[in-house]
Formats: C-alpha cells, structure tokens, sequence
C-alpha cells in the first residue's frame, strides 16, 4: 500500500507532520480528518511510516501574534468583493469534499481570470505552506478579509469545522451584498430620473431662460413677482462664482468624510438617527447587520464578549456602537447583556427582550437568529415603500418647479394683454 506525508493542523493551530500508509490520496485525507486533524498537505511518498506523527518544535508552531498587514495586489485591477465571496464559497465545498487546503488554494487560484486576486491566493498558499494559520494568512489583508471573517475561520481551525465557518460567513455576505444590490437596483431609476430633470431645469434657466426673458426686461415696467423671481434665479445661474461656491461646498463635503474626526462622527450619527423615519430606518439597519453577525460568531462557538468585540465595528453608527461597547463592561463583570442594552435607551424593547430570553434559556443565537430575521423584513419592507414613493415625489418635485417657470413665463403676457385692451 502506498505511503502519504501529511501536514496538518489540530484544535490549537499547531503544526504537526506525519507518515501514514493509504490506497489513494482521498482515503488519507480522510484518516487525517478522523485523527482530528484539518489536512494542510497530503502527498505521495515513498518513505517508511513512522509509527507515530512528529510535531513541530514550538518556535517553528508559534505564528506571529498581530501579522503584517498587506495590500491588496493592484496588479490587475483591484479585488471585488464578489470574489471574495465565491473563493469563500468554493473553498467550503473542496475542503468538505476532502482536498487539503492548500491544494484547494492552488485549485481555486488556477481557475481565477483576476491577475490580482490570483497573486493574492498565491501569497496566502505561501504562508500556509510554510505552517502559518489559514486566519492569519487572511488577516493580512483587512481590507478584503475584516475581522468578522478571519474570526470565523479562526474558530473553524480550531473546531475541526472549516467548512462549516466558511459556509456560514460566504452565506452572510451574501445576505449583506443582496440587500445593497436591491437597494441600489430601487435607487437607480428615481436618481437617473432626477439627475435628468435637474439638467433639463438648469439648462433651461441658464440657457433658454434669459433669451425669453430679455422681451420683458425691455418692455419696462414692473413685472410679476414670479417673473423677477426667474430672472433672478437665471441671472445668478449664470455667475461664475455660483458655479465655484458649489465646487468648494462639495471639495469640503469629501475632505470631512475622509477624515477621522470622531467629534463630527458622533455628532452626525447622533443627527441621524434624531431625523424623523429616516433615524428610525437607520436604526433597523445597524440592529439588523448586529443580530446577524453576533448570531454568526456565537453559532461558530465565540464567546459573547469576542463576538460583541468582533461586531462593534461592523456598526456604522457610531452612537450606537459606543452603546455597545459599553456592554462589554457589565457582561465582564457578570451582568447581562441584555439588562446592559437597556441601558442605553436607544435599542428597541423587543430587541431587549428577546435577548434576555435568549440569554435564560442559554439559546442566544437562537434568539438574536429571530431579530435579525424580523428587522431584515421591516428593512425590506422599508425600502420598498421608500423606493415606491419616491418616484412620484420626484415626479410631483419637478412638476411644481416647471409649473412655477411656465407661471412666471405666462403672467407677464397676460398683464401685456390686458394693457392692449
């Protein structure tokens, strides 16, 4: 029977290499997994087993406790996050299917087309070749694998259930770039229709306007107030500094959303969220995404307080994730999360009490599975009345603006009519 050299991982992340005789590469793969072992490398030999396998000596076991974080490769353009949910996908099934990691790596890389995500899959081979962590070879790139999903991985080398923890967050992040495609899909009509009729309006006022508009200039005599209004209107149009002060508002508006400033931070999500439907439909979204990603980390076997650590900077809204953090104090100390959440007064009472439910029946996940289920439903329904009432607003918006401009046009033909009679 012909003998196979393995490498692999066990529950704490070490290393361990080992000789064992099988009829084919799967059968190995296979004893591995029934040693309690996650595959890294499994190869032909033709050396002696050796009764029992060799670990690793513990400098050549110990993986760097904070990694050097890379950036993504730009070579070939940069990385969608599409891809990263497909090779998360994909990587699920060949470890399920009994591959070693590494040569799934190697599979999943050749089928790229992408230049950049290829050299990325090829860095990460690398590392786990030389006996880093599958986790932390991801956490080299924050930008493409966040905490949430090296989290998960984590857990999963450490539970023997990879597959498991890759299924779960590729799930998620579908869930997560579903709903951002629906939204986006509802939003484009309604922002092509009033990009268009902006243009259509100024085009009107800055070109059309002021040539209608000369007739009654010249005719003398004061002329209706919706008429001084448009001329108005058309002459600071077609100002130059106009033009310029718009500029400079939108440069300002970029330069403060890139910077870091946690004062304006706070203040705009606390703005938000005191915005009449519009704070309420924020405040759905963040209880939402936080539901789910907790449900996903305590599901994978991470403590609560890992999980609320994880999942505080998945939450945009800055007053709502420093609430959360605040948690982390009491359940520390032995108190509960959700007597904590209440605290904050910001959070639903059905969110609170579900999970103080869910906290006494010991089905958390469960419990935060039901909430994330329900606001996900109150989102979608959201956005579906949004997007259903914005069109004819925008429609109704317009409407007025060129009612108004064929008011002002007409007023000043009627006051010349009634001056011929």
């Amino acid at each position: 029977m012909p003998n196979y050299q393995y490498r692999a991982k066990d529950g704490r992340g070490k290393t361990v290499d080992g000789l064992m005789e099988a009829a084919s590469e799967g059968e190995a793969v296979e004893k591995v997994n029934r040693l309690g072992l996650l595959p890294v490398r499994v190869e032909l030999t033709a050396a002696p087993v050796k009764p029992e396998p060799v670990q690793k000596s513990e400098t050549e076991e110990k993986a760097p406790a904070r990694p050097v974080a890379r950036k993504a490769p730009a070579k070939g353009g940069p990385i969608k996050s599409k891809e990263i949910t497909a090779f998360g996908r994909q990587l699920s099934s060949l470890i399920r299917s009994g591959v070693p990691i590494l040569k799934a790596i190697g599979i999943i890389s050749q089928q790229s087309d992408s230049a950049a995500f290829k050299k990325m899959l090829d860095q990460i081979y690398e590392d786990v070749k030389n006996g880093a962590p599958f986790s932390a070879s991801l956490g080299k790139f924050p930008g493409l694998f966040p905490p949430l999903y090296t989290a998960l991985v984590a857990a999963g080398e450490s539970t023997g259930n990879l597959d498991q923890s890759l299924l779960r967050v590729t799930e998620y992040r579908q869930k997560q770039e579903d709903i951002v495609s629906r939204v986006r899909a509802a939003l484009i009509y309604p922002m092509l229709m009033g990009i268009t009729g902006l243009g259509t309006i100024i085009f009107m006022l800055t070109f059309v306007m002021p040539r209608l508009l000369g007739i009654f200039a010249r005719l003398g005599g004061e002329l209706p107030l919706p008429t001084r209004i448009l001329i108005g209107t058309s002459d600071a149009l077609r100002q130059p500094w106009i033009w310029v002060g718009v500029a400079a508002a939108v440069l300002a508006g970029v330069v403060l959303s890139r910077q870091k400033n946690e004062k304006h931070a706070l203040a705009l999500s606390l703005f938000v969220l005191g915005i009449p439907l519009l704070g309420d439909f924020a405040l759905k979204i963040e209880i939402a995404r936080f539901t789910r990603t907790m449900e996903l980390l305590i599901k994978s076997g991470i403590s609560v307080l890992a999980a609320i650590r994880t999942t505080a900077p998945v939450i945009a809204n800055l007053v709502l994730r420093n609430d959360l953090l605040k948690c982390l104090q009491d359940i520390s100390e032995g108190g509960s999360f959700g007597r904590s959440l209440r605290r904050s007064k910001r959070f639903p009472s059905f969110m609170i009490n579900l999970i103080s439910v869910g906290e006494e029946s010991g089905k958390l996940d469960e419990s935060l599975g039901e909430i994330a289920n329900f606001y996900e439903r109150e989102t979608d329904e959201a956005v579906r009345i949004l997007t259903s009432l914005l069109e004819p607003l925008m429609i109704l918006g317009m409407g007025l603006v060129v009612g108004f401009i064929v008011v002002a046009m007409l007023l000043p033909m009627f006051e010349i009519n009634m001056m011929v009679k």
